[in-house]
């Protein structure tokens, strides 16, 4: 009988919490600095999520150690559904690979939708050698150790691609850890290092204003806001193509009925015509709406985890 009370009392608080889901502030984790992409695209969407939801979507920037910090946070939240977990290919595959961590990124969130994708772009300050990659790369293959480059982390995704760069061409390059993209941007354009990879947004506002040079867009197509950059492949000098993408998520365990009532909101805000425009300006691309939903982000995350470890193994990059 008492196992019966139990139960009963278990189920209907199950039911009523998911009756009265939301009812205070959820918040989501960014684990990146301001400014950056996740940051700036968690505060597109808060909103609008808002909006269907009812209580206010607040965004918090946790930062540190590659971004684990952030993720670290989420995964001892309760999994209530009102802390999540914004994050991209850096913090949810390279960080979480190259770091020694707390949490298993594919076991401790639960999926609730893709958000979107934009390429990642070489790009280097105004005045270096050559007129264009070719040209950079050869002289760079003639003097090895003479540039600086920058990247978010000691093992994220910018990292790993110029560990691999470097051993393909034949040169080196003396890296230069930051803890967010924005910084690494500011430093290139003001002439501090020399060259980094990263999102593309970060590197298109400083090249239109004249400040950094992109060499090649790392996808095998060229960007619908920068059709003149060429793709890596074009360049003819070889590299990884590492198409960057967003996710959001939440503690493993939340209930399904929560996860849905946040994929509905999420779902909501990538559709609205104000973010919509805003992603078009910076060349952010959201998925197809069949893509926008849990079950494919796990199994599209799951899939970058297995894609990118291996890669990372053979570059031998690791953050301790």
């Amino acid at each position: 009988m008492k196992l019966f009370v139990a139960a009963a009392l278990v189920l209907f608080a199950a039911q009523a919490h998911a009756e009265t889901y939301p009812s205070r502030p959820i918040t989501i984790i960014v684990p990146t600095t301001a400014g950056g992409p996740p940051d700036t695209l968690a505060r597109l969407i808060a909103e609008p999520m808002r909006s269907v939801l009812g209580p206010p979507v607040v965004v918090e920037n946790v930062t540190g150690a590659g971004s684990t910090l952030g993720l670290a946070r989420v995964v001892r939240a309760a999994p209530d559904g009102y802390t999540l977990s914004i994050g991209h290919l850096n913090s949810h595959v390279f960080s979480s690979l190259t770091y020694s961590t707390t949490y298993d990124v594919l076991n401790d969130f639960e999926p609730i939708a893709l958000l979107t994708i934009a390429p990642m772009a070489f790009y280097g300050r105004i005045g270096l050698p050559g007129a264009n990659f070719k040209e950079l790369a050869a002289w760079m293959k003639d003097n090895p150790d003479k540039l600086s480059f920058g990247s978010v982390g000691v093992g994220g995704p910018a990292r790993v691609w110029a560990t691999d760069f470097q051993n393909k061409i034949g040169t080196r390059f003396s890296f230069v850890p930051y803890r967010g993209a924005v910084a690494a941007a500011q430093d290139l354009a003001g002439g501090q290092i020399d060259l980094s990879a990263g999102e593309g947004t970060n590197a298109l506002t400083l090249s239109r204003g004249g400040k950094v040079k992109i060499y090649a867009i790392l996808t095998d197509k060229r960007w619908s806001v920068a059709p003149d950059i060429p793709t890596i492949e074009e360049t003819g000098v070889p590299g990884l193509k590492m198409p960057f993408w967003h996710g959001l998520w939440a503690p493993k365990g939340t209930p399904p009925d929560v996860i849905a009532k946040l994929n509905a909101a999420v779902m909501h805000a990538l559709a609205d015509p104000t973010v919509r425009a805003r992603f078009a300006q910076s060349g952010q691309d959201t998925f197809p709406l069949d893509q926008q939903t849990p079950q494919f982000l796990g199994a599209y995350h799951k899939a970058e985890v297995e894609k990118w470890g291996a890669v990372i193994k053979a570059t031998g990059v690791k953050a301790q």
